[in-house]
């Protein structure tokens, strides 16, 4: 199971490793990573570039570890079926930390990897879902900052994990249920301290709050 924990981790990096608002600001002619917060991912290319371009790169951040999940099963849930959801997990967090940390990017520097795990909550345990979005939405709104309804969503994929998980509706076996949980602990503080800079200007009170006003491109909300 050693090598296949690091085969899932390589598909899911190799997956991660493309940037749709990357992309989508280089066919503009611009570079995302030089606009607004510098990050790659959804929610600086919603402030850059307006909720379209948002929308692509949403889908596209949420589709990745949906692919390297479903990879994953094809190629070990005949060849390893007590450990495949394990493995689908491993293939999710390596999605992350492709999305987090492309080799290509200066600094190794992409995006949060929020959307990320959205896609990972869908592919592996959709029943996440809905109370994740609630709490991300509802946070989001209410405090107006989108960081913070990011980290209670984070919070809540791993409480949910573990109950999920204890009620048995992960479908995991209890051979490689507590190695779940660290995984899923593990994504949720991977993601936190990818918001250091954030809870900083939260401290400072100069954080950017979410702006609904249509806004030209290129331009911070």
């Amino acid at each position: 199971m050693l090598l296949y924990r690091i085969i899932v981790l390589v598909i899911g990096y190799f997956c991660g490793i493309f940037l749709p608002g990357y992309a989508y600001s280089r066919w503009k002619r611009k570079d995302i990573t030089q606009m607004g917060s510098g990050n790659a991912g959804t929610t600086n290319t919603f402030r850059m570039f307006g909720f379209k371009a948002g929308v692509i790169t949403l889908l596209g951040d949420v589709s990745k570890p949906m692919a390297a999940i479903l990879i994953t099963w094809l190629l070990f849930h005949n060849r390893e079926p007590e450990g495949v959801r394990l493995l689908e997990l491993y293939a999710g967090l390596g999605t992350i930390i492709g999305h987090n940390h492309p080799f290509y990017m200066k600094n190794f520097k992409g995006g949060k990897g929020i959307a990320c795990t959205g896609g990972m909550m869908i592919a592996f345990c959709p029943i996440e879902v809905p109370i994740g979005l609630t709490l991300f939405l509802a946070v989001a709104l209410l405090t107006k900052y989108v960081s913070v309804g990011s980290m209670v969503g984070l919070l809540s994929f791993f409480v949910q994990t573990v109950v999920f998980g204890e009620l048995g509706l992960l479908d995991v076996t209890q051979h490689y249920r507590m190695e779940v949980y660290l995984l899923a602990a593990f994504i949720m503080l991977m993601g936190i301290v990818r918001h250091r800079e954030n809870i900083k200007r939260l401290l400072n009170g100069n954080e950017n709050k979410i702006n609904l006003k249509k806004k030209k491109e290129g331009t911070v909300a």
